[in-house]
């Protein structure tokens, strides 16, 4: 082992590698790679507490109105209690039905014609767009579980070409020269998993949690659908 190498080796064990020194030693490029990453993943845990309590306060919200909703209780009283402000998103459904079946009823020629496909399509929409509400900003995850390993990646890649101009002016290829850049360069991979792997596996729980909630808003839209048919035929035959 030459002087140099002797001397390098002394160096690197006396300097501790750590993940601040890591990043403050790399190159600028690598650096914006890393703050973005993970501002990324501060972003996408944002939004999986988010959206864990959304589908959880909307759950027991539509238990609890389907508790009252079949327990007997006058429509009418219901749409006046939800009117105003639906408590959820199978009360939004409930609340736009209502209103479509009352503003029919309530019209100077009692418009009965073609009402079922009316109440269907307003149930339609309604269903669409509380769905919407529930999918907000899951494409945000999908996006970040996506292109995060790829832009740690690019930061690697550009932290390794770094190293290997460094290497190349120094003409040094001792492991304690060449160690320290790899090893920076390599921790934008790490944050880009770090980001990356938190951020698929909770959009894949979530969209199927959403999934569940709107194939339950749609089993309600359909049993409604089919009582408020029932008092539409009731209403024509009298």
């Amino acid at each position: 082992m030459n002087g140099t190498e002797v001397i390098a080796s002394g160096l690197a064990a006396t300097t501790e590698i750590t993940f601040w020194s890591m990043f403050w030693h790399a190159h600028i490029v690598v650096k914006v790679v890393m703050i973005g990453l993970l501002a990324a993943s501060v972003w996408s845990w944002a939004i999986i507490v988010d959206k864990t309590l959304l589908y959880r306060r909307n759950k027991a919200s539509m238990d609890q109105f389907e508790e009252v909703f079949w327990s007997g209780r006058s429509l009418e009283e219901l749409y006046r209690a939800l009117a105003d402000r639906p408590t959820n998103a199978m009360a939004a459904v409930f609340v736009a039905a209502m209103r479509e079946w009352k503003r029919s009823f309530e019209s100077s020629g009692r418009a009965f014609t073609n009402l079922t496909q009316r109440l269907d399509k307003v149930l339609d929409v309604t269903i669409q767009r509380e769905v919407e509400h529930l999918e907000g900003k899951l494409l945000v995850l999908a996006t970040i579980g996506s292109a995060s390993p790829f832009v740690g990646l690019f930061g690697t890649v550009w932290g390794i070409m770094t190293s290997f101009r460094s290497i190349a002016a120094s003409k040094n290829t001792s492991l304690a020269v060449v160690a320290p850049g790899i090893a920076e360069a390599l921790f934008a991979t790490a944050i880009g998993l770090f980001a990356a792997i938190p951020a698929v596996i909770a959009y894949n729980k979530l969209q199927a949690e959403a999934a569940k909630q709107q194939a339950r808003l749609e089993g309600f839209a359909d049993e409604f659908s089919a009582i408020l048919s029932r008092q539409i035929d009731e209403r024509i035959a009298a």
